[in-house]
């Protein structure tokens, strides 16, 4: 009985650690100004949004979540996606690999006025990791996903980590 209490233990505490991570880094490196939307609540059953993908283009060639429209990060230009989005109460939800470098576009958007906007909670690692389906830069089904960078890419646990 004890060594059964201890397994179930050890089990539920790995569980709460790594679910809690993710919570963790994005506490560390975000400051929350954008609220965040589950991949449960975006995929089951699917919530009709526009996805911004706020990776660089090497990482969305590799893999990105259907129809995603890609916006980078370092090149982001709020003039381009005010372009293609001219309706600023459309509902928004922005992605990166976690989550954090979407928060920052995100806040950007949030200044121009648009005002429905999510952060995708742990971004398509979070995606990927729940056996939802990623796509390649010829709009297939791929378990390739950009994994950013060997610190980063920790938190990808499914699918084929690549990286440039």
């Amino acid at each position: 009985m004890k060594n059964h209490f201890l397994y179930i233990l050890t089990i539920f505490s790995s569980i709460c650690f790594a679910q809690g991570s993710i919570s963790e880094l994005l506490k560390t490196h975000n400051s929350e100004s954008i609220p965040y939307i589950t991949v449960q609540e975006l995929a089951i059953p699917k919530t009709e949004a526009i996805l911004l993908d706020a990776r660089e283009i090497s990482e969305y060639e590799v893999s990105h979540i259907q129809n995603a429209i890609h916006v980078g990060y370092d090149d982001f230009d709020i003039d381009a996606v005010a372009e293609k989005i001219t309706d600023k109460s459309s509902k928004i939800v922005v992605y990166c690999s976690l989550g954090v470098r979407s928060e920052d576009i995100a806040e950007q958007l949030n200044n121009a006025g648009y005002n429905n906007i999510y952060n995708l909670f742990g971004g398509i690692f979070e995606w990927k990791n729940n056996d939802l389906t990623v796509y390649n830069n010829e709009d297939e089904p791929t378990e390739n996903v950009h994994a950013f960078s060997k610190k980063w890419g920790k938190w990808l646990l499914k699918g084929i980590k690549i990286y440039d």
